[in-house]
Formats: C-alpha cells, sequence, structure tokens
C-alpha cells in the first residue's frame, strides 16, 4: 500500500496528544517545559501540533515531546522519529498543488481501505471518464487548456488505486440526479464505465429520484477507513473542504449513509437502470 504522509501526520499528532493526555499534563505545563528545554514554544504551537495543523513535524520539536512525556524506551522514540520522517515526505499530488491545494484529501484517499461515498450532483472522481473529467472541470468556468489537462492529469493519477492489487474497498451511491446531468453526448461512456468498472470489491447503486426527500438532502460526502487509524469525513464545497474527525460526527455521518444505502436500489437494480439509461 502507497504510503500517505498526511495520514502519518494525522497519527503522529493523535498519538502525541494521547501521550500528554496519559501523563495528566496540561498544555501549559507541557509549553513551560519545552520553552525550558530550548527552541520557540508556545501554546498555540503544540495546539496546532495536536490538531494536525503543520505541514512538515519538526523531528526536534517532537523529540522534545518525547522527553518531556518520558518516552525512554529505545524502539518506541524510533517509531516516533519514523512515524516522523514518514510524515514530512511528500507525495506526488505536491506537484500539482496548482490545481488541488494542500491535497490533504488525495493524501488520505491513497491509504483507505474502504472508501463509502454519496454523491448527489457528480459522478465520484474515482469513478470518472476522462471525458466526463474534462466537462465537469470546464463546467466550472475553466477554460486555459493547460490548467484543464493538469486537472485531468491529477484526477487519472488518483485513479490509479483502482489497480492496485491492495485496492481500496469502494461502495458508491450516486443520486439518479447526477446520471441525468452527464452531458448527452458523453452519457454513454460515463454510465458503461460505471456498470463495467464494477466488481466484488467496488460496487454502485442509484439513489432514485422516487425517494424524494432522504437523509443526505444536506449534500455529498465521502467516510474514508484506515486500516489503522480512526475513519474521517469528507465534504467539499465551493469555498473549501472539511474534514470530520471526531466520533460523535463519525458516527452521525455513518447513520446518515447506512440511511441512504438502505433507500437506495439493490447494485442490480442499479444496474438495471444504467442499463436503460443508455439504451436505444
Amino acid at each position: 500500500m502507497a504510503s500517505s504522509p498526511p495520514l502519518r501526520r494525522r497519527r503522529l499528532s493523535r498519538r502525541l496528544r494521547e501521550l500528554r493526555e496519559a501523563k495528566g499534563y496540561t498544555s501549559d505545563r507541557v509549553t513551560t517545559d519545552a520553552k525550558a528545554r530550548g527552541g520557540k514554544w508556545s501554546r498555540g504551537k503544540l495546539t496546532r501540533i495536536e490538531n494536525n495543523e503543520w505541514s512538515r513535524p519538526n523531528p526536534r520539536d517532537v523529540e522534545v515531546l518525547l522527553d518531556i512525556y518520558e518516552v525512554k524506551d529505545p524502539a518506541e522514540r524510533e517509531a516516533y522519529l519514523t512515524l516522523t520522517k514518514q510524515a514530512r515526505q511528500r507525495g506526488w499530488w505536491v506537484s500539482y498543488s496548482d490545481v488541488v491545494g494542500k491535497g490533504t484529501y488525495v493524501g488520505l484517499e491513497i491509504e483507505a481501505s474502504r472508501i463509502r461515498t454519496y454523491e448527489a450532483l457528480v459522478i465520484p472522481g474515482l469513478l470518472q471518464t476522462t471525458a466526463y473529467t474534462r466537462a465537469v472541470i470546464e463546467s466550472h468556468g475553466v477554460t486555459d487548456e493547460t490548467d484543464i489537462e493538469r486537472r485531468i492529469e491529477a484526477r487519472e493519477m488518483r485513479k490509479q488505486i483502482l489497480a492496485r492489487s491492495d485496492a481500496p474497498r469502494i461502495w458508491a451511491i450516486i443520486d439518479e440526479a447526477a446520471l441525468h446531468r452527464i452531458p448527452a453526448d458523453i452519457r454513454e461512456e460515463q454510465v458503461r464505465y460505471l456498470i463495467d468498472v464494477q466488481r466484488p470489491s467496488l460496487r454502485v447503486q442509484v439513489l432514485p429520484n422516487s425517494v424524494g426527500l432522504h437523509a443526505a438532502t444536506a449534500g455529498s460526502f465521502v467516510i474514508l477507513d484506515f486500516p489503522e487509524d480512526p475513519p474521517v469525513v469528507y465534504q467539499e464545497n465551493v469555498m473549501s473542504e472539511l474534514f470530520y474527525e471526531d466520533p460523535v460526527e463519525i458516527d452521525h455521518c455513518e447513520m446518515v449513509y447506512d440511511h441512504v444505502h438502505a433507500s437506495a436500489l439493490s447494485v442490480e437494480e442499479s444496474r438495471e437502470l444504467l442499463e436503460n439509461l443508455i439504451e436505444p
């Protein structure tokens, strides 16, 4: 499985916070102790570390915290420093920062063991054909051909996880409205791809218009599960990307997904609907 620096940073932040909490130390106490050991420290800095608001963790900062939390076992310390080194690496998406931004979602997606997604208006990114991706990009008002091509390249790079031997299990629920929004000239190709790409570990269900109002009327979202880390819920809107990690938030989103899943057509019924969309 490909290594995910964003996931490693998230894991490192969580484990450092857990070390502090296990010792019963306040943020103020840790900050005061860290200052006494040298370096620039503030309560805000420690908060940013524990909230995963850092881009390239400083190994020296991690060592100072390990000293404060009295982590003395050589093997355990080495594990933390190795995790820090992995968290500092740069993924392929850094080369596409002009079109994918920080790439946090891409970095998490690459190491997910399971991806559950509900899409209300568009086909999920991993299941888009090149022609459909172009149409979506152009619908956002992007006109520069170089920019468009780079966005398409980044999307194709993301899709490479589908060909891995350890590809994540994917369950995509697509609102029927998204299918009818596919441009007519590329509809058959895109819908046929949704049919042909499926396998035991990749399933597509359609939420039909006949359902009416449903549990996910608030919008699209993705639930990412990981082998060793807690889940993350991702939502994207016109202005920002949102990541939810609180257990209460995760539970709520999983409940919503379960309700939508129950309202959707079965895999077999969804396939029949897709076939009907492209039959002459």
